[in-house]
């Protein structure tokens, strides 16, 4: 994998970063929240309430991906 993500989708506190490890692809989905410090950490745990926004981000990291692969041939 490179050190940069090839895209990243955003949606509320949930994000889908995808990486490129020459042309094949997998995607990390996460949920930021704050800690006690009030610092901005990431978990790749969910509640229910982030399961639609969740499904989106998985869509959108998915047409991405689909689109690279049409887009090389």
């Amino acid at each position: 994998m490179s050190n940069q993500p090839a895209f990243k989708v955003k949606i509320g506190l949930i994000t889908a970063t995808i990486w490129n490890n020459d042309g094949s692809y997998s995607v990390d989905l996460t949920r930021a929240y704050k800690n006690s410090e009030g610092a901005w950490v990431h978990t790749s745990g969910f509640f229910h309430s982030d399961l639609l926004n969740l499904a989106k981000c998985a869509e959108r990291a998915e047409r991405w991906i689909t689109h690279q692969s049409q887009t090389r041939t």
